[in-house]
Order: C-alpha cells, then structure tokens, then sequence
C-alpha cells in the first residue's frame, strides 16, 4: 500500500493541483488507515468493505466526530477510485460504505432552572429607569422568544396592557400578536411610566440612557453581561434566549404549530428543530432517573 500511496499523492498534486494542505490531511488519513490494517494484522491485498466498516466503529469508539469520520471516508474513496483509474485494482471495497448521518446543529438554549434564577434576581421593583429597563428586556425576550431587530423596533403603542398582548413586525414586514401574561404586563406598565417621565418625547418601547432608540450591539453586549451570570456557554446572545423561550415551552407541553405562530416562522420545519432539544432533554432525564437505564 505504501507504494501506491505514494503514486496517489503525487496524483492529487501534480494531476489534481491540489493544495498542500489538503494532500497533507490525506495523507494522514491512509496512515491512519494503514496503522489500523497493520494493527490488526490485514494484509493490504485483503482489505474489503467489512475491514472499512471495523475501522469506522473504531474511530467512533474513540469518539471520533461524524465530520472527522465521514473526511476519513471520503479519503478512501478516492484512493480506491484512484487505483481503479490506474488498473491497480478490479474491486472497489468503498462501493458498500456509506457515510455517517451529521446531526444538526442544535438551538443552543439556557434551561428552566437557570432561566429562573436570572430572572427572579432582578424582581426588586425599583424607580431606577436603567435597571428597570434592562430587566424588561431580558424578560421580554424570554417572555415571548421575539427576534433582536423586532424588539428594537417595538413602539409604546404596540403594547396592549388591557389585552394583554403585544404586537410585532417581523421577517418581510409580517405582523404577529403574541400574548403576554398578567404579572409581565404588570411589569411593563411600570416601566412605560418611567420611561414616559424621563423621555416624553419618545414613543420607542427600549431607549438608551440618553433617550435614543437601542441599537443592536448594545442589546447584545447586556444578554453576554447577563446570561454569563448563569451559564458558562461561548453563546450568549438575545437568540439564546429566543431558543430558550421556544425549547423550554416545548419542554412544558406546549403545541408545536403554537409556537411557530408565536416565534414568527414561516413553516413548521424551523420550529421542528426544537424538537430534537427537547427530545435529547428527555432522554437525559430518563437516562438519570429511570432505574433500568
């Protein structure tokens, strides 16, 4: 194997052009793969698709990502296809291996638990318009799962306290009403007040200490401040608290179509995603608490 090695990366650099980089990771990979024969004492004329399949369960024992497996793959596949080219060899071993399901990129999302204790530490009622005002903010976000650029935008008129209701302009200047409970309307009245008595002349719901409207990168930077009180996750955003939102209510029983309509989504695929969160949270309360598991 070693000979033919060597004629197939000169073939990806001389014939294929292709970048050092990339022949390099090849490389690597049938070492591995030669390692893995050697190992297990299979002569490289002996190599079929069930020595490529017991190399895979290796690799995933040692947990080994679908990514890095499914490149591994893809590596020998052009090897074999490079010595069938070449009249090296009459059998294809790759022609039975497929690659391996990539799971999707999960919704990251901050718990119930942790949630909570964020937001409970910041029930104090207070005549501070700044504190107030950052408390209604995370606590909008998670209250309804909105988007970033909609709450920015919202007007003290989208707000309907005697219907307990909000109003949103989202994707494609699509509106939505999402409901709000008792206690959170509550909480917004009191801060409109103060918001009012300090910034008459603004009809935005969110303004900055100076009376402009938020901006974007500001909103984020007080999610990263906050959230970093309760979670240690590189992600800390305004979305993971729309992904919070929308898990955690899944979690607790909510429909499925409700929560699209509430998150502004196009189709149910998008929301399906959630699913798969709230699957996994499952499972893992299962795997802690069932006796047999």
């Amino acid at each position: 194997m070693e000979e033919y090695l060597a004629a197939f990366l000169q073939y990806l650099e001389f014939e294929k052009r292709y970048s050092p980089h990339t022949i390099d990771a090849y490389r690597r990979d049938l070492n591995k793969f030669r390692g893995f024969l050697s190992e297990n004492g299979i002569e490289d004329t002996g190599v079929d698709f069930r020595a490529i399949r017991r190399w895979i369960v290796v690799l995933d024992s040692r947990n080994d990502s679908s990514r890095t497996i499914n490149r591994k793959i893809a590596s020998l596949k052009a090897y074999f296809k490079y010595l069938i080219k070449k009249g090296l060899t009459e059998i294809n071993p790759m022609e039975k291996v497929g690659t391996l399901k990539i799971d999707k990129n999960l919704p990251v999302f901050v718990t119930t638990d942790k949630m909570d204790t964020l937001l409970d530490e910041q029930t104090e009622v207070t005549d501070r318009f700044e504190t107030e005002r950052d408390k209604m903010v995370l606590e909008l976000f998670y209250m309804t799962g909105m988007r970033l650029s909609e709450l920015i935008n919202l007007k003290d008129n989208d707000v309907d306290v005697a219907g307990m209701t909000i109003k949103v302009l989202g994707k494609r200047n699509k509106e939505r009403v999402i409901p709000l409970t008792e206690a959170f309307c509550e909480m917004l009245c009191r801060y409109i007040i103060l918001k009012q008595a300090k910034f008459p002349d603004s009809n935005s719901l969110f303004v900055l200490d100076s009376g402009k409207p938020l901006y974007a990168r500001w909103v984020q930077r007080l999610t990263t401040e906050k959230l970093g009180m309760v979670t240690t996750m590189k992600k800390r955003s305004p979305h993971v608290l729309r992904h919070s939102f929308a898990t955690n209510i899944l979690f607790e029983g909510a429909e499925l179509t409700a929560i699209k309509d509430i998150l502004g989504h196009a189709n149910l695929a998008a929301t399906q995603l959630y699913t798969h969160s709230s699957l996994k949270r499952i499972k893992k309360i299962y795997e802690q608490a069932h006796p047999r598991a």
